[in-house]
């Protein structure tokens, strides 16, 4: 692509929070402006670029003419950086040190001739000082919340439960408050305090995650467009709830896709991945040599740590269904205290198992032999699972992951939750159910339809295709 053409295309700077379950999303949607005519510059932390030049290569995050990359700094020191487990750090530092990195930033980019001037900037929901650099820009505002509908309303409305006197909680006694149900937020169905973000079960007033949650939404200016990665057929009344909470408007333009690879520049941006560890594919090939369908269970967690005693009791209690299995695993996944699988249960396993470390996810959950999916929760694993038309035993642990495992069991039937408590007979019991019981064969039929219809959503003519094609028209664009 000639500098004359690049230049002649709307340029859209995409900002990230610093995180793989954030990274992500942010990128497909990156490439799906790429698609529609945009130059792009995707702005990463410094240290999230180095970790995917490690696991992807420097070519793979070379850019094109149009599909640039660029770094600011995380404004946190970097010994705390490494455990990659520093969301609080993360939460706290970049309104008091990254505005002013990133609005330098753009005055470097405005002036780079190969490049058109800035017309959009695109950052993520949790990063709200990027309105400070949009309005001095005088450009449109847009947000993309990377939490489902539901967890998003849920933030919407923690003011609430402060305003109440539910939140913070007055003690430690009172997590026994969690199983209270409200009915008062808007678009949700009867929820319990317990599927809220975990974020609201602080028990100090300066809790720093619940400061942070109220005040990146306080700061998400009525003006500001909103970009939601689902579909309407999913959460059609909650997504419906959320146009009434007076935004500019709100996009739901899931699941989150982009065109098959044409040409020789398509294929080398769809080599930019996002993921910051090496993905091992040999789990593909493994895959393949399973011939009963929905025959595999997988395994995986990305920001989920296990202690010594979760661990064994879930490879123990997977062991007793004589199920095949794929457990994949990064170097962050148990915690400090665990001494690893152990060897008996590899050993006795080792005919029907195979480890491994981190995997490309989508074309894994996409494979006709998995059957069963056991996730932390995640939005993207939750969203990636029903596209996959694969049910789910779901694990959350923190932040909307409780929420998307409440949704994923109660309201759209593809999920069963084990207890935070692991023990080894829930774990076998609730496999064995999800594997081969009735309500596991409902389950499996109901992923189907989910599958099927949020392909119908990205189809040409879908819900998610006309959204898209409405905040092209209506902000991005205007």
């Amino acid at each position: 692509m000639n500098s004359v053409l690049v230049k002649a295309r709307p340029h859209a700077v995409c900002l990230p929070f610093p995180g793989q379950g954030h990274i992500n999303p942010m990128l497909k949607i990156a490439r799906l402006l790429f698609w529609k005519g945009f130059t792009l510059t995707f702005v990463n932390t410094g240290y999230i670029h180095q970790r995917l030049v490690q696991s992807r290569g420097p070519t793979n995050l070379g850019g094109l003419p149009a599909f640039r990359f660029e770094t600011i700094p995380e404004g946190i020191p970097e010994n705390a950086i490494e455990t990659m487990h520093i969301v609080p750090a993360l939460c706290l530092s970049p309104a008091k040190s990254c505005l002013a990195q990133f609005q330098s930033l753009l005055t470097r980019v405005n002036s780079t001739r190969e490049v058109p001037s800035v017309s959009c900037i695109l950052s993520d929901g949790v990063i709200s000082y990027t309105l400070d650099a949009n309005e001095e820009l005088g450009q449109n505002a847009v947000l993309f919340w990377t939490a489902t509908a539901c967890g998003f309303m849920a933030y919407v409305h923690t003011w609430r439960l402060i305003k109440r006197g539910i939140v913070p909680f007055k003690d430690n006694s009172s997590l026994t408050y969690a199983d209270t149900r409200i009915d008062w937020l808007s678009g949700n169905k009867e929820v319990g305090l317990k599927d809220i973000p975990s974020f609201i079960r602080a028990t100090r007033t300066e809790d720093i995650m619940l400061n942070f949650a109220v005040g990146e939404r306080c700061r998400s200016k009525p003006e500001a467009a909103i970009i939601l990665n689902c579909f309407e057929s999913l959460e059609h009344d909650v997504i419906k709830a959320t146009r009434s909470v007076a935004f500019a408007g709100v996009y739901s333009i899931g699941p989150l896709c982009v065109p098959e690879a044409e040409d020789n520049i398509a294929e080398s941006l769809a080599r930019t991945g996002a993921n910051p560890w090496k993905e091992d594919t040999e789990c593909l090939d493994w895959l393949d040599t399973k011939a009963p369908p929905n025959a595999v269970v997988k395994l995986q967690a990305s920001l989920t740590v296990m202690t010594n005693h979760q661990l064994v009791e879930f490879a123990w209690g997977l062991a007793s269904t004589r199920k095949e299995f794929l457990w994949l695993a990064h170097p962050d996944l148990v915690s400090a205290d665990s001494t690893g699988l152990p060897n008996d249960f590899i050993n006795r396993t080792a005919n029907r198992a195979m480890l491994g470390t981190w995997c490309p996810q989508e074309r894994v959950l996409a494979h006709p032999a998995l059957g069963v999916y056991v996730t932390h929760s995640g939005w993207n694993s939750t969203l990636e699972s029903v596209t996959g038309g694969v049910p789910m035993v779901c694990w959350p642990f923190f932040g909307d992951q409780t929420t998307n495992c409440r949704y994923a069991c109660t309201e759209w039937g593809i999920g069963m939750e084990i207890d935070a408590d692991v023990r080894r007979e829930e774990v076998g019991e609730v496999m064995r159910e999800l594997m081969g019981g009735e309500k596991g064969k409902e389950m499996k039929r109901r992923a189907v339809e989910w599958k099927e219809s949020a392909f119908r959503a990205t189809e040409p003519g879908g819900k998610s295709s006309l959204h898209i094609e409405r905040l092209l028209k209506e902000v991005m664009l205007k």
